[in-house]
């Protein structure tokens, strides 16, 4: 009869998760930033389109309220 030791099998996910993190591929320093810039820019457009129509539709709402 084998005893499973529970510390084994959390030894085992911790040395696995070593192994998987070596295969991983950085962005660099470069793609960061851009990928950085990125999400920015989109952000600020979004910002811009939505503050849009809530000026649009406040103001026609305003419109036919009077």
């Amino acid at each position: 009869m084998q005893i499973s030791i529970p510390s084994n099998k959390l030894t085992n996910y911790f040395r696995d998760s070593y192994r998987e993190l070596k295969k991983v591929v950085w962005p660099t320093k470069r793609e960061t930033i851009n990928h950085t810039l990125v999400v920015i820019g989109i952000s600020l457009g979004v910002a811009v389109f939505l503050g849009a129509l809530d000026f649009l539709f406040t103001w026609l709402f305003e419109r036919f309220v009077q």
